[in-house]
């Protein structure tokens, strides 16, 4: 198993002279440690009152959700705590969050944003493909260092009751918000869950970060062929 260094990926791209200079990288889980969004959401409810109420006003609902599929739970609760939320202020409070989060120690995969650093170092054309909303993402790249790294994430929309999710971009959708974007071809990609199965498939390398032998597996299965391991702190 590789030690995390990009030296130990092997290029089986490298004689395809075709093969694009494109990478993709999943955030969560790849680069961020933990559920990015979830921490976010997490913040605004220890910070407004309303939020909660509001919560507690919901729960037979996203309670119901709960019993039957997660995400719409989920999807509740997020828009509970956006409620009457417009774009600037989201965007403020996004902020707020990221630089902050961006200073906590141990919080970003040291080995992760070496790997990205160095691909960026050699003119590849990086871009993180995550679940996480796009401006969350991308202010803690920013704050990080790297405004230049493109991002495609999930989107909120104002509503008339607060910001609304508009794209969750996980599964699938990874793959068809890049094919939206004009990429459709990519040398190496990086995930770490089933999730990124699809934009795995599609990679000349592709890479699963800190899987266990029985997800290793389960994504060769689906793949068709092996996939590169590395471990990464």
């Amino acid at each position: 198993m590789s030690t995390g260094e990009m030296t130990d990926v092997p290029d089986t791209a490298g004689s395809d002279a075709s093969a694009s200079r494109t990478v993709l990288f999943d955030f969560d889980g790849v680069l961020f440690h933990g559920d990015s969004f979830a921490m976010f959401m997490r913040d605004r409810y220890r910070q407004s009152l309303l939020s909660k109420v509001l919560a507690v006003l919901t729960m037979p609902w996203w309670l119901l959700c709960l019993v039957f599929w997660r995400w719409w739970a989920a999807r509740t609760l997020v828009h509970v705590a956006l409620f009457g939320m417009g774009q600037e202020r989201y965007r403020r409070l996004v902020d707020a969050f990221a630089d902050q989060v961006v200073r906590r120690k141990g919080q970003f995969c040291r080995d992760g944003l070496l790997a990205l650093r160095r691909h960026v170092a050699e003119g590849d054309e990086v871009i993180v493909v995550t679940g996480c909303e796009q401006a969350l993402a991308t202010r803690l790249l920013s704050q990080l260092g790297l405004p230049e790294v493109g991002v495609i994430g999930s989107q909120f929309k104002p509503g008339w009751f607060g910001m609304r999710w508009k794209v969750h971009n996980v599964g699938r959708r990874k793959v068809q918000s890049l094919a939206a974007k004009g990429v459709k071809s990519w040398r190496v990609a990086y995930g770490d869950s089933m999730l990124d199965m699809q934009m795995l498939k599609q990679a000349h390398q592709p890479v699963l970060v800190n899987g266990t032998p029985k997800l290793c597996k389960r994504m060769e299965k689906a793949l068709g062929r092996s996939v590169t391991r590395v471990a990464w702190y």
